[in-house]
C-alpha cells in the first residue's frame, strides 16, 4: 500500500480513506472470514501466519468479542459477506466455551475447548459487553443482547465494585487498580449508551469518566498511568511507572466522544493526553510502545495498534476543534501504519516495527483487527462523501 503526497492533509486523507476501505473489503474481510474462523465451531483463530495459516495458539477470551465487533462493522464499509452468520456463530462459540456457571467469562481456552485459565478478568468482561453491543446491532436483536449485557454489568457491579468507586481488575487481584480495563469498560458502556435503552449506561459512563479524571490521570503530568495501588499511589516498581502512548490516544479519544455526547468539560484533559502521546510518544514517525513516568522512552519498539489509536484521536480532535494540526497528525498516523499492512498476502499485517524501521516478520494477531477497524471507521465517518 502506498502513501499519498503532495496534497493538503485533509485531501490526502480522503484518498487514503478510499485505499484503506478497499483494503478491508477486498482483502481483510474475505481473508479472515475464510481462514481466521474455525469451520467446525465458528471460533476465531488467535493469529494467522503470513501465509494465511491459522496458528493453533490458545485463544484468549478477548479475541472473540473483538472479532465480533470487527465483522459487525463490515456492512458499513460495503462488504457483502455473511456478517450475521459470522457474528451469530462467534457469539455462540464465545458463550459455550468461555461463560462460566456464575456468568463471568474465563480468560483462556485451548483450540479444542479445554479451559486453560478459568480466572475472570475485568478486561475480558469489558470486551464481552462491547461484543454484545456490536452483535445487538448486527443481528437487530437489541433487547436480547442488552439483557445479556445488563446481567454481566450487574455481576461486575456486585462482585468487583470497590468502595473507592473504581473496579477490581478481576477476582484474584484486590491490591491494584488498572486503568486499561476501566478504559475498555468505558468504551463498552458508551457503546451501550448509544444503542441500548437502559439509562444506567449513561451513569456508568459518567462514573468511569470521574475515575479517570480524579484517579488515573496523574496530576503532575496529565498522563494516564497504567497501575495504582488500592490507596491510589503508583504501583511499586516498573509496573507503576509505565505510560503507554497508545493509551493516551485511546483515553483522549474516549473523553472527546464523551464531551460530544454529554457536553462535559473534558476537552482540556483529552487534548493534554493526545499531546503527551504525540509529543513524547512518537519517535521516528511512529508511536512507540511505552514511556516512563518522566515521559522518557522506555520501549522504543512500535506495535501496530498504537498507530491506529493515534489516528482515531487525531480525527476526532480535528472534527471537534477544527484545528489544522490535528488533520496533519491524522495524515501522519495513516502514513505510519501503512507499512505494517504491506504484507506478502494482502489482508494481513505486521505487528511490530523496530526503531530501525524494520518490521518483524511475525504472525498477524487477530486482536489487532479491532484496532484497525476502529481507526478506519473513524476515518470513513469523517471523510466519506
Amino acid at each position: 500500500m502506498n502513501g499519498v503526497s503532495g496534497l493538503d492533509p485533509r485531501g490526502a486523507l480522503a484518498a487514503l480513506r478510499t485505499q484503506l476501505v478497499d483494503w478491508l473489503v477486498d482483502s481483510v474481510y474475505p481473508l479472515w472470514a475464510r481462514l481466521g474462523i474455525d469451520p467446525q465451531n465458528g471460533g476465531f483463530a488467535a493469529a494467522l501466519e503470513q501465509n494465511g495459516v491459522a496458528l493453533p495458539y490458545p485463544r484468549r477470551a478477548r479475541i472473540h468479542p473483538r472479532q465480533i465487533y470487527a465483522f459487525a462493522q463490515a456492512p458499513a464499509f460495503g462488504w457483502r459477506g455473511d456478517v450475521a452468520g459470522i457474528v451469530k456463530r462467534g457469539v455462540g462459540y464465545f458463550t459455550a466455551q468461555y461463560r462460566r456457571n456464575d456468568g463471568f467469562f474465563r480468560t483462556l481456552v485451548s483450540v479444542d475447548g479445554a479451559a486453560l485459565d478459568a480466572r475472570a478478568l475485568l478486561y475480558d468482561q469489558a470486551f464481552a459487553l462491547l461484543g454484545y453491543a456490536a452483535a445487538a446491532t448486527a443481528l437487530d436483536a437489541r433487547r436480547e443482547y442488552e439483557g445479556r449485557a445488563l446481567e454481566l454489568r450487574g455481576l461486575i457491579e456486585s462482585r468487583w465494585h470497590a468502595a473507592d468507586g473504581a473496579f477490581l481488575s478481576g477476582e484474584t487481584d484486590e491490591e491494584y487498580r488498572e486503568s486499561n480495563p476501566h478504559m475498555h469498560l468505558l468504551e463498552a458502556c458508551l457503546a451501550w449508551a448509544e444503542v441500548g435503552g437502559d439509562l444506567g449506561w449513561d451513569a456508568w459512563v459518567k462514573n468511569l469518566i470521574d475515575i479517570a479524571l480524579c484517579r488515573f490521570i496523574r496530576k503532575d503530568s496529565g498522563a494516564v498511568g497504567e497501575a495504582y495501588t488500592a490507596w491510589w499511589q503508583p504501583a511499586p516498581g516498573l509496573f507503576g511507572r509505565i505510560i503507554e502512548p497508545g493509551h493516551q490516544f485511546e483515553w483522549g479519544w474516549l473523553l472527546l466522544r464523551c464531551e460530544r455526547r454529554y457536553g462535559l468539560p473534558l476537552r482540556s484533559s483529552a487534548l493534554r493526553l493526545i499531546a503527551i502521546g504525540e509529543d513524547y510518544g512518537v519517535r521516528n514517525k511512529v508511536a512507540v510502545n511505552a514511556l516512563l513516568d518522566d515521559l522518557s522512552v522506555h520501549d522504543p519498539n512500535a506495535r501496530l495498534w498504537p498507530q491506529t489509536e493515534r489516528l482515531k484521536a487525531a480525527i476526532l480532535a480535528a472534527q471537534l476543534t477544527g484545528e489544522p494540526q490535528f488533520w496533519s497528525m491524522a495524515h501522519a498516523a495513516v502514513l505510519s501504519l501503512l507499512p505494517y499492512l504491506d504484507t506478502p498476502l494482502p489482508g494481513l499485517w505486521f505487528d511490530m516495527q523496530r526503531p530501525s524501521g524494520e518490521h518483524l516478520d511475525s504472525s498477524a494477531p487477530a486482536s489487532t483487527l479491532y484496532h484497525l477497524i476502529g481507526a478506519i471507521e473513524a476515518l470513513n465517518a469523517a471523510l466519506h462523501p
